[in-house]
């Protein structure tokens, strides 16, 4: 399979700033979103490419990892102690080195350290004996929507002609990865679900952070007033101040995504759209031009 160039993928440089992808991100998100392509698949499969890019180089320590291991970045840690307790010495500190491209479709580190032993016996002899392999893990896709990512899901599987029903937790997100315990003696290694979060039309996530745009009308944000936040299971009443501006954002505490990890929340972030109104009667276009004159 190809390697992902995300950098590609969303139109800019390495060195792009968070300004810079966040622009991109947004103009191709525009541009690819299935409202605006109904029923364009192509379209579809693009947007979660762009999505999926987005997902990792807008946060810093993706980033981080993505610069250093290119599309194998969620093995960093693996790549780390493997290195760190490899027979030729570390990498990066006058070892070998190599790329997760050279290990080919296998099972990863594992799968070559376990393979060399290397005994050193005397008079500076060298023999090699072999262990047998592990059995190498499966990986099966399973998309969830931004919902059941939230809330937590159920996936009923087939492996082997046996039918499992697998609990997925709350808080997942692209590329995480769900064990399925392969009990009883069943045959082949473990098996992980590996997770994709479906774009959603109203909710950006960063994180565990979403954010999300909130029409409010131009007298509420003129004289203050109540307007509706959505969030992944019902709405909240926000309580905006007179004269809020056009883009000002509200932070809504541990109203985001659940933490994997924890028990703790993300939070959410409303940003006010305000809508000028349309179809002015001529009574409102008259107390208009009162104000302009009075302003």
């Amino acid at each position: 399979m190809a390697k992902k160039d995300y950098y590609q993928t969303l139109g800019v440089n390495r060195g792009a700033s968070d300004k810079e992808i966040k622009q991109a991100y947004r103009k191709l998100a525009r541009k690819y979103h299935p409202d605006v392509n109904p029923g364009d698949k192509s379209a579809e499969a693009k947007f979660k490419e762009i999505n999926e890019a987005y997902e990792v180089i807008s946060d810093p320590e993706k980033r981080r990892k993505y610069d250093q291991f290119g599309d194998k970045w969620q093995f960093a840690e693996q790549f780390a102690q493997a290195g760190a307790r490899g027979p030729f010495g570390g990498f990066g500190q006058g070892g070998a080195t190599f790329e997760f491209s050279d290990l080919g479709g296998g099972g990863g580190f594992g799968d070559i350290f376990d393979s060399l032993l290397h005994d050193f016996g005397s008079g500076g002899a060298t023999r090699t004996r072999t262990r047998p392999r592990k059995r190498q893990a499966l990986e099966q896709p399973v998309e969830v929507s931004l919902e059941e990512a939230f809330s937590g899901t159920v996936r009923v599987i087939e492996i082997d002609g046996h039918r499992l029903e697998v609990k997925i937790p709350p808080g997942v997100n692209n590329g995480s990865k769900v064990r399925v315990a392969m009990g009883g003696g069943q045959p082949g290694g473990d098996v992980y679900l590996v997770i994709s979060v479906k774009p959603h039309r109203s909710f950006e996530r960063k994180g565990d952070n979403l954010h999300v745009e909130v029409p409010v009308s131009l007298t509420d944000a003129i004289l203050g007033g109540e307007v509706e936040v959505p969030i992944p299971k019902g709405k909240l009443a926000l309580r905006i101040p007179p004269e809020t501006q056009n883009g000002k954002v509200f932070r809504l505490a541990k109203q985001g995504m659940p933490h994997l990890s924890n028990s703790g929340k993300g939070d959410l972030f409303a940003k006010v759209h305000v809508v000028l109104p349309t179809n002015l009667t001529e009574k409102e276009k008259e107390l208009f031009r009162e104000l302009r004159s009075l302003r």
